[in-house]
């Protein structure tokens, strides 16, 4: 599956690996990944690859599973064909609570107590997927854990879903992705061990030539 989903999202360039033309964060990084899953939702075999990919991951993992949720706004789309997969109900999870209405940053219906997993299209340092898990464990869910399409695997977000006591399972990975597109022409075979020393330390350029 893990090697399946890195092809997919590489033949699509929703992943998209630049190591000789870094792309630069926001916050001034130098990175050689592009990533954007949103453009799963327009190729319809990858698409299905990908929620079908979901749903077997939530079985897997949490069996028990009784809502989904998507973060907003990346994980709505596959949180709402999964759970359709699944025959689940599903909402998601503002990034803000609305400033009109019933002022909701919770959409959908969540009573307390059922238990959640969140859906989320990518993760990194994992902030914004952990904001999604506080709001609805205040709302007085029971989070199970975390599905995503892609995971970096940087330490840092890694050390704050421990933290947080919160588990992730992603269909495909930095790395996985990297020696996919190794074999299959899209990087040098050199340039993999080099993109890996980002993943490890993204504010540490020495991988850049």
């Amino acid at each position: 599956m893990q090697e399946l989903i890195a092809r997919d999202l590489l033949s699509i360039k929703a992943v998209f690996l630049r190591p000789e033309q870094p792309f630069t964060w926001a916050s001034g990084i130098k990175s050689p990944i592009y990533c954007d899953n949103r453009l799963t939702l327009t190729a319809p075999d990858v698409r299905t690859d990908v929620e079908n990919g979901l749903a077997a991951l939530i079985r897997e993992h949490y069996p028990d599973v009784q809502v989904l949720m998507g973060t907003s706004t990346a994980g709505i789309a596959h949180a709402a064909i999964t759970a359709h997969i699944m025959g689940l109900p599903m909402g998601y999870v503002r990034s803000g609570s609305k400033d009109h209405g019933r002022q909701n940053q919770i959409e959908g219906r969540l009573e307390p107590g059922q238990k959640v997993v969140v859906v989320e299209d990518l993760i990194s340092t994992a902030g914004s997927v952990l904001e999604v898990v506080n709001v609805l464990r205040e709302a007085g869910a029971e989070v199970l854990g975390i599905v995503s399409i892609f995971t970096y695997g940087m330490q840092k977000g890694l050390d704050r879903m421990a933290e947080a006591n919160v588990v992730n399972h992603s269909l495909t990975n930095f790395d996985v992705v990297v020696e996919t597109a190794a074999r299959e022409g899209y990087i040098k075979a050199d340039d993999v061990e080099r993109l890996k020393r980002f993943r490890a330390d993204p504010s540490d350029e020495s991988w850049i030539r």
